[in-house]
């Protein structure tokens, strides 16, 4: 089972990702570095209220590198979110400022590392994102290469699921 849960923030979607594997060993991976509490002690909170509701069989992992985590994990694996993963991604191409085609070239790469991986798993994986096509999004360039580049992203990696859930308010649409 390969399934892609969207949502718009705080609509459930990492809570109905969990349940999804709730009844199995898993690993966890958070798409990208957790920042310290000194830079950000929202997100920090909200990452230790996660780690808390899921079974304590599950392992947690911190990674860029989600084709490499699918590839070497042993058990089921949710990926969250890809979001996050893709701040990363353009933070490696340093391309926030000044958006050009190499940061459209390593997304690329990455995108197809990831998706070369979700559909070689033999284990289930489940991947979490944000629908960008209900989140507000900044008007400006930053913004713009962000929702263009995720729904992108959200698109390719939707084609290599076996589903994808929509949740809203907590609710799930299976699409």
């Amino acid at each position: 089972m390969k399934v892609l849960v969207t949502g718009g923030v705080r609509s459930g979607k990492s809570r109905h990702a969990e349940a999804l594997l709730a009844d199995r060993t898993a690993c966890y991976v958070a798409a990208g570095p957790v920042p310290d509490v000194e830079t950000d002690p929202d997100w920090v909170a909200r990452i230790r209220a996660h780690r808390a509701r899921r079974p304590a069989s599950w392992t947690t992992r911190e990674s860029t590198d989600l084709a490499a985590e699918i590839d070497t994990a042993d058990r089921a694996v949710l990926i969250d979110c890809l979001g996050t993963w893709l701040t990363a991604v353009i933070d490696e191409a340093q391309a926030w400022e000044s958006p050009n085609d190499d940061v459209l070239a390593l997304v690329e790469d990455h995108l197809v590392t990831l998706i070369d991986a979700l559909e070689r798993s033999p284990h289930d994986v489940v991947v979490v994102t944000n629908e960008v096509g209900l989140g507000v999004v900044p008007e400006h360039r930053s913004g713009r290469l962000f929702r263009d580049l995720l729904g992108t992203v959200n698109q390719r990696v939707a084609t290599a699921c076996d589903e994808v859930h929509l949740v809203v308010a907590g609710r799930v649409l299976r699409l």
